[in-house]
């Protein structure tokens, strides 16, 4: 029997794709699991569950969870912390090719990133003796060891380190560029023994600072992730005392991002002499105060962009695993940052995965994984009219041309852009030949969503000069 829990909604904006505000609730797909920290996917249609005592778990398209384990490495895998353990999972993007995966675990004191791979005859089983360690960090303190991996769309590998734990980074690594910690890097697993450095990495001309290093100023990221629509990165940045934050990014970002820590907490200032005065620091789209209504250690996630769960659409979703709520972030007309309160559960949220088709999951560490669902009862799959309409041209530049072979009936069509906010909408009684004129449109990445009320057609869309 599967379970659902509902939502407490407070908050309202007039942009959502669809209906005015999300209403979501969360579907047990699964449970049974010890400790669960992380979900990855490798482009089919199973899920990976990382446990924290050092095992990965699959749950296969039945929602299934296979009773082998795909890799265990309980005995390599130091875990005698709140904060130690196999810590993230990352599949290759040409996993289908070459079988490599990437896990971030501790080892007593030391963050080892490693490569795997899965075995030679069976698809549902890793090679447990096939590790390729890639980096080891020494870890000062139990507590901030990050563990984030995400590949991002150039193919490289990022890594989330912590500020290498106690409280308030005592050493000064956030803002050290002699060490890792504190930090996002950025590595090519491609190429070198055991990794090369990205040629346009920011500091890889600056004998001062190591070249890995992507990204400053960071306490412990727990959890970032790239939106697989723009390529900006989300960031989910566990607070001190006072604020939780979480950062954004843009993808065509140039040079080094400087998030802040130890200099600043939140908005407000923490250490400022441990930064330049003239340093220019990236202040986070959101904060909530910490042990504050809201909670007290900020889980990131994911910005929705699947197809079932059309009122998500451009939502930033995330929670804080001591509230157990959950919140989406998203910009205005304005180009202000909102954040809505969506759920309040009674889970304690380790981490959010991504499935292969953009559906977002919650896992739950008291054991179980939950696919967040709008409002709608059942999965919402590709609109029965969308063989009988032709979308042209995409790219567009001045206007995007619907045909359809026979007269359609009561359509409302919407665009949007990637932050959700709506730029156009239209609603046609009969739809057979219509050309919709978006001439002052700005450059970029849109979002097309046709309805009947009943079915949803939703295509990416690319505008150009």
């Amino acid at each position: 029997m599967k379970k659902l829990l509902f939502l407490v909604l407070i908050g309202c904006s007039s942009f959502f794709i669809l209906q005015a505000q999300p209403n979501i609730q969360l579907e047990e797909i699964a449970s049974g699991f010890t400790k669960p920290i992380d979900i990855a996917h490798t482009s089919d249609d199973r899920l990976f569950i990382v446990e924290q005592r050092g095992m990965i778990k699959i749950i296969n398209a039945e929602k299934n969870v296979l009773s082998e384990p795909f890799l265990d490495i309980r005995n390599i895998v130091s875990d005698n912390a709140n904060e130690k353990g196999l810590l993230g999972l990352a599949f290759h993007p040409k996993y289908a090719e070459n079988g490599f995966f990437f896990v971030n675990y501790t080892r007593g004191d030391n963050t080892i990133v490693a490569r795997y791979s899965v075995s030679e005859d069976n698809p549902n089983l890793a090679n447990a003796s096939s590790e390729a360690i890639l980096m080891v960090v020494q870890q000062p303190f139990n507590n901030h060891n990050g563990g984030c991996l995400k590949f991002g769309a150039d193919g490289y590998l990022y890594i989330g380190m912590g500020d290498g734990g106690a409280g308030g980074d005592p050493r000064g690594f956030s803002q050290n560029g002699n060490s890792l910690l504190g930090k996002i890097l950025r590595i090519d697993v491609d190429n070198g023994d055991p990794y090369t450095i990205p040629a346009d990495n920011p500091y890889v001309n600056d004998p001062a600072v190591m070249d890995e290093i992507w990204a400053t100023g960071l306490r412990n990221p727990w959890r970032f992730s790239f939106d697989r629509l723009t390529n900006d990165l989300w960031i989910g940045d566990v607070g001190q005392d006072n604020w939780e934050e979480v950062s954004f990014l843009a993808a065509n970002h140039e040079g080094n991002a400087n998030f802040g820590w130890r200099c600043r907490e939140g908005f407000a200032n923490f250490i400022p002499e441990d930064c330049d005065t003239n340093s220019e620091l990236i202040p986070p789209v959101h904060v909530y105060e910490t042990r504050g209504p809201d909670g007290a250690s900020v889980t990131g996630g994911f910005v929705y962009r699947g197809n079932q769960q059309p009122s998500l659409k451009g939502h930033y979703i995330y929670g804080d695993f001591v509230s157990k709520k959950i919140f989406s972030i998203t910009a205005d007309e304005a180009e202000n940052w909102i954040n809505q309160e969506l759920l309040v559960s009674d889970l304690n949220i380790s981490s959010f995965g991504e499935d292969a088709s953009g559906e977002l999951y919650v896992a739950a560490h008291q054991g179980r994984i939950y696919q967040i669902m709008d409002d709608q009862t059942s999965p919402v799959r590709e609109a029965s009219f969308a063989s009988q309409l032709t979308i042209s041209p995409n790219p567009f530049q001045q206007f995007i041309q619907l045909d359809a072979t026979t007269t359609l009936q009561n359509l409302q069509v919407q665009l949007l852009d990637v932050k959700g906010r709506q730029v156009y909408t239209k609603y046609f009684r009969q739809l057979h030949s219509e050309t919709l004129a978006l001439p002052s449109l700005a450059d970029g990445i849109y979002i097309l969503t046709i309805s009947n009320g009943k079915e949803n057609l939703v295509r990416k869309m690319v505008k150009t000069q």
